[in-house]
């Protein structure tokens, strides 16, 4: 491991039990700023997301405004060890937000112009954008209904339709994990490099292994509503010190990683550094990344639990597989009418994703755009996300779900 964490004082628990982790007694957590995630909302709206920032990244953010070494400083390069060793990786790479650490991640495996990418066509759009921006091809192909993620089946069709294919980039979707295996398994029949879009599924695991350590590199986004934030930030993971080494280079306008802060530019890069702010911030928040996903997962059981006779699908979650819930997305052909129901009873939701990709105006010139993707559209047509984030009140709680089936009683 590179960049040694230097205070002795944090530790990060990477320790795994029973496809999870080893979690804090949340008797022992360290105290939020302001209410606890049980106390009950205030407002009369149950939000669909709440940042927790707490006090103790505000203290560190505070110990790095005096320092005055503000931009990619030593807070920057403790966080990357610290995140690296989270998911299991030799290193990790910090840059400036989710859509820039996969620019980063493709220019460190050597996607090159006209490379032919196979992707997912129901995500957010940064996923298909990095590929163009790094000068590559999106090709999209189908999801799994089931779990919004690749649907390997449909990637071994393309494979078998197109022999310019270079590489894959699933996308953990919603906090849940793609089909590593399989996909593994084809990227290593094929000769693809493998890029894991995980910038909704900090801490999402297959058989105990954590996403971002699947494939030649991992990709994470810190934006606020996502289940650890930095305020805004992104990070690359990998086990290859090559593209390591090309990522870190090309978010420090092409430097050579070695160089320090010279200006000997040997290739050519962005400004896509992290701040030292945010690196404080992300230290804090990692260490209560695992009592973040426990709340997370302790709401989605319950509206598990409360919703399972009602006429929709809920999340699923495979054997060996744990779901973070960055978002609970259900699925129901009531789709608008339920979200209008849910908003008179002051509950914010959420569609993510109401276009899919290849029907976005930017992509009409894109050779999939055309494609027939049943699945990915049958989605758009009707997920609806539900609140689901750990400042969730037992209240709140009660009133989704109790919205939830007013509405479907009331038919």
């Amino acid at each position: 491991m590179t960049d040694q964490n230097t205070d002795s004082e944090r530790r990060i628990d990477t320790a795994e039990t029973d496809g999870g982790v080893a979690e804090p007694d949340p008797s022992s957590a360290e105290p939020t700023d302001g209410e606890s995630i049980d106390d009950e909302s205030t407002d009369g709206t149950v939000s669909i997301a709440a940042p927790d920032i707490g006090a103790d990244a505000a203290e560190q953010v505070q110990s790095v405004l005096e320092s005055g070494m503000l931009a990619d400083g030593p807070e920057v390069r403790d966080f990357e060890s610290e995140f690296g060793a989270y998911c299991g990786t030799d290193r990790a790479v910090a840059t400036s937000n989710g859509t820039t650490a996969l620019h980063a991640a493709l220019e460190g495996v050597g996607l090159e112009d006209g490379d032919a990418v196979i992707t997912s066509p129901f995500s957010f759009v940064a996923s298909a954008n990095a590929i163009r921006l790094a000068g590559g091809k999106p090709v999209f192909a189908d999801v799994d209904l089931e779990t919004y993620t690749l649907d390997p089946a449909d990637v071994e069709r393309v494979l078998a339709e197109r022999d310019d294919i270079v590489g894959l980039m699933p996308v953990h979707l919603y906090g849940l994990a793609a089909d590593m295996d399989w996909l593994s398994e084809l990227a290593e029949e094929h000769d693809l490099f493998v890029v894991e879009d995980a910038c909704q599924a900090h801490g999402a695991t297959i058989d105990g292994k954590r996403v971002g350590s699947f494939g030649d590199a991992g990709c994470f986004s810190f934006y606020p509503t996502k289940n650890m934030t930095t305020g805004e930030g992104g990070i690359v993971t990998t086990d290859r010190d090559d593209v390591a080494d090309r990522a870190a280079g090309f978010v420090n306008h092409g430097r050579d990683v070695g160089s320090g802060g010279s200006y000997e530019h040997i290739d050519l890069g962005h400004n896509y550094r992290m701040t030292s702010m945010a690196g404080a911030i992300g230290r804090s928040q990692l260490e209560r990344l695992p009592e973040f996903n426990r709340a997370r997962r302790e709401n989605a059981a319950y509206y598990d639990e409360q919703l399972a006779d009602l006429p929709l699908e809920t999340p699923t979650e495979p054997d060996g597989y744990r779901h973070v819930y960055h978002q609970y997305t259900i699925r129901t052909d009531d789709r608008d009418a339920l979200a209008a129901t849910l908003d008179e009873h002051g509950v914010d939701t959420g569609i993510y994703y109401e276009t899919p990709i290849h029907h976005q105006p930017a992509y009409e010139t894109v050779s999939t755009a055309a494609a027939t993707l049943p699945n990915a559209e049958r989605a758009a047509e009707t997920v609806l996300s539900l609140p689901v984030h750990p400042a969730l009140s037992e209240r709140d709680r009660r009133t989704v779900v109790e919205a939830v089936r007013d509405h479907f009683h009331s038919q």
